[in-house]
C-alpha cells in the first residue's frame, strides 16, 4: 500500500537506474511500496528539469579538456500509444527507422576522450509547433552557449547527417572549431578545383590506392557555395547499412588523423 510520502528526483532516478526494460509508471507504481501511481504522475507532471538545471548539475563534475568534443544527436522517446501528451508528433526515428509518434530530444553532450568520460550538458525538446525551432536552431543555439555563455574548452565538434548543413558548418567554423559529419549517400561533391563544377553523388565516388594512402598529406579542394570557401581534407569513405559516408573536417585538422582526397560539398 502507498504512503503518504511525495516522491522526490532520487525516488525517480533510482527507478530508472534499477528497471532496464520498462519505465513507465504504471511499472513504477507496481513494484513501489510507497508510491501510487496518481501520486507519480502528479510528481512527473509538476516537476521540471530545465536545461539550466542540468548544467548547473553538471558543471561541478565535467572535467574540461582543450582537445574535447562537443557532439550533437536527438532521439525520440517511443509515444506511439498517447494520445494526450502536449509536445508527442509524428516523427522519424532511428532506432525503428520509421515515422512514430513520440517526444523528439536533441542532446548535447561533452566528451574528455583523454578521461574516456563524457556528460551531457545541455538539451532542447524538439516542439516546433510551439517554439517554432528546428532541430538545428537547437543544435546551434547549444553550441553558442557551450562557447561563450559555458566558455568550455572543446576542439571538435561530432554530429549526425541532420546537422551537415553549410550553414552550421560554417558557424562552427567561423568560431575556430572543426567538425566531423558523415553525409547521406545522394549528397551532391565536386571533385574539381572549382573551375569547372561537376556534381557527383557520394556514393558514386571512387577511391584508388594512392587516395587510400594518402592520409598524411591529403589533397585540398574548396567547398563550392561558401561565402570565403577553405580549403577541407576528406576522413574517407565508408559504408555503413548500405549507405556511403563522407566524413569531412575542416582544414586546420591534426594530418595524423584524416585520410583520403578532398571533396567540394554542394550546398
Amino acid at each position: 500500500m502507498a504512503q503518504n510520502t511525495r516522491p522526490t528526483r532520487l525516488d525517480y532516478c533510482q527507478y530508472l537506474v534499477s528497471s532496464q526494460i520498462n519505465y513507465t509508471l504504471t511499472n513504477f507504481a507496481e513494484h513501489s511500496r510507497k508510491f501510487s501511481h496518481d501520486q507519480l504522475n502528479r510528481f512527473l507532471r509538476d516537476d521540471k528539469l530545465s536545461p539550466r538545471m542540468v548544467w548547473e548539475q553538471t558543471k561541478e563534475q565535467l572535467i574540461a579538456s582543450p582537445t574535447g568534443f562537443l557532439i550533437f544527436d536527438d532521439t525520440v522517446a517511443d509515444k506511439n500509444h498517447s494520445r494526450s501528451i502536449e509536445v508527442v508528433r509524428r516523427q522519424w526515428s532511428g532506432t525503428t527507422s520509421s515515422v512514430i509518434r513520440g517526444i523528439g530530444i536533441v542532446s548535447c553532450i561533452y566528451v574528455n576522450a583523454e578521461l574516456n568520460r563524457f556528460w551531457l550538458i545541455d538539451y532542447r525538446i524538439f516542439a516546433p509547433d510551439d517554439d517554432g525551432k528546428t532541430k538545428l536552431d537547437h543544435a546551434r543555439e547549444m553550441f553558442d552557449l557551450a562557447m561563450h555563455h559555458k566558455q568550455l574548452e572543446f576542439r571538435c565538434v561530432l554530429m549526425d547527417t541532420w546537422y551537415a548543413t553549410r550553414q552550421f558548418m560554417l558557424h562552427i567554423e567561423r568560431n575556430g572549431k572543426i567538425y566531423y559529419c558523415p553525409l547521406q549517400a545522394n549528397r551532391q561533391v565536386d571533385e574539381g578545383d572549382g573551375t569547372v563544377v561537376k556534381y557527383r553523388r557520394v556514393d558514386s565516388l571512387a577511391w584508388s590506392s594512392e587516395e587510400e594512402r594518402a592520409w598524411q598529406e591529403p589533397p585540398r579542394q574548396r567547398l563550392s557555395a561558401w561565402a570565403s570557401p577553405p580549403t577541407v581534407p576528406a576522413r574517407g569513405l565508408k559504408r555503413s547499412h548500405g549507405l556511403c559516408r563522407h566524413q569531412r573536417c575542416d582544414s586546420n585538422f591534426d594530418r595524423r588523423h584524416t585520410r583520403g582526397v578532398c571533396r567540394s560539398l554542394e550546398d
